[in-house]
């Protein structure tokens, strides 16, 4: 007897057990079908693709699928972590129940951004691998800065809250090789008030 004859003999043997037989196998496969279901209905209709294999049939892919923190040391010596990503945590409620614990996926991912307080100025650093310098759009107010690129394939959008108030006029941006780094002055506080001199 063969090798692969031995490992179908043990395999009908198992079969025919009640509880490792057919319905086992048949139970796990429903399983992982519904919980590819359930997927399916969290993400987005863009992070699902089809193709067609040569063979004929179809194969869907999910994805990408991005999550990450960074960790630094704030000016005030306390830890400052940064997510990033297209993936966070969630907790749906339920009525009557503790909250479900999963997953919330979002179509553009949040890029991974460094915030440096530079005395007069500040400069922001932004990782946006895959796109080009024409799709990346950045607007700025006194106390934020919104960063967002779209392509076919790539999405980003990351608002951050400046350590101080900006002066949006300033602004210089360069990108190269998915680094974006944007260098701004901070605002110039108009005095408050004005002496008078007496006649």
């Amino acid at each position: 007897m063969s090798w692969d004859e031995d490992i179908d003999e043990w395999f009908r043997r198992r079969w025919r057990m009640p509880f490792f037989g057919r319905r086992f196998f048949e139970d796990f496969d429903k399983m992982f079908e519904e919980f590819f279901k359930g997927i399916e209905k969290e993400v987005p209709k863009d992070l699902i693709r089809e193709r067609r294999l040569p063979d004929g049939s179809v194969a869907r892919e999910f994805g990408p699928f991005v999550y990450g923190y960074s960790v630094t040391i704030g000016p005030d010596g306390k830890p400052v972590i940064r997510e990033f990503g297209n993936v966070k945590p969630s907790a749906k409620p339920l009525l009557f129940r503790a909250p479900k614990l999963g997953m919330e996926v979002k179509e553009e991912r949040e890029p991974l951004v460094d915030v440096f307080d530079e005395g007069d100025s500040i400069r922001v650093v932004a990782e946006l691998p895959g796109v080009d310098k024409s799709d990346i759009n950045i607007e700025s107010t006194e106390k934020t800065m919104t960063i967002f690129a779209s392509t076919e394939r790539r999405k980003y959008n990351k608002k951050i809250d400046m350590p101080s108030e900006i002066d949006p006029a300033s602004a210089k941006a360069s990108y190269n090789n998915g680094i974006l780094e944007v260098k701004i002055k901070k605002a110039v506080p108009a005095p408050k008030g004005k002496r008078i001199k007496i006649d």
